[in-house]
């Protein structure tokens, strides 16, 4: 049987290189791509993949925040990051997320195989470049987990469209630019901010950008 595969990343002709690249090995396949955060979920409940390549930044909904969701409803579905960000707030927060492997974008094709068939073997992955950051990594994974044990029932109590807001308003976009890119109101949209704020015990945007900031919604140079 062939590894079966959907791939998440905004670039389109990055998507087409993955693929050709992948599909050189016999047993890998290629069954979906998306380059929509908020499209991955759907299609991964469709496909059923064996594995998804996930990058971290996606419009619509963080690649974070699709992590956590298909871990949570899919969780046979093994995850690899594929991401430019070597931070080790970064890889600590995938982990934590639920994935398995977590690759640098500037690694070698062979690289993203290896980490693919790693996780098929139900192994771990992280690219060598990350290897001297290891305990670090480590210890931000625990006092992430911490913190995510703290806050997450805050988090949680957030719908879906609450939680594209966040992102959204976090990155610092206005009322009216949030309107325009979920299709609703910008007096709807300020409801949801003020939902926001209020489930989230927050008060200003600084505040809420900081949160998304922590919780991996959105980047640090953000």
């Amino acid at each position: 049987m062939p590894v079966t595969i959907v791939l998440a990343d905004d670039h389109g002709v990055l998507r087409q290189g993955l693929r050709l690249l992948l599909e050189e090995e016999p047993d890998f396949r290629v069954i979906g791509e998306t380059g929509d955060g908020r499209e991955v979920t759907p299609l991964v409940e469709r496909l059923h993949p064996d594995v998804l390549v996930l990058d971290l930044i996606l419009p619509g909904l963080g690649g974070l925040d699709v992590a956590r969701q298909v871990h949570r409803q899919f969780p046979a579905t093994r995850m690899v990051i594929l991401s430019m960000h070597g931070g080790v707030a970064y890889v600590a927060e995938s982990l934590s997320a639920g994935a398995q492997a977590y690759v640098l974008k500037k690694s070698s094709a062979a690289e993203l195989v290896r980490a693919i068939r790693e996780v098929m073997a139900g192994r771990p992955y992280l690219s060598p470049a990350l290897s001297d950051n290891l305990g670090d990594i480590q210890q931000r994974l625990t006092a992430h987990r911490r913190q995510m044990k703290d806050t997450r029932g805050a988090y949680e109590s957030l719908t879906g469209r609450e939680r594209q807001v966040l992102q959204l308003v976090g990155e610092g976009y206005t009322s009216a630019q949030v309107a325009e890119r979920l299709v609703i109101s910008p007096r709807t949209v300020d409801m949801h901010r003020r939902h926001i704020f209020r489930k989230l015990g927050l008060s200003g945007e600084a505040a809420l950008a900081r949160y998304a900031v922590q919780h991996g919604l959105i980047p640090e140079h953000v």
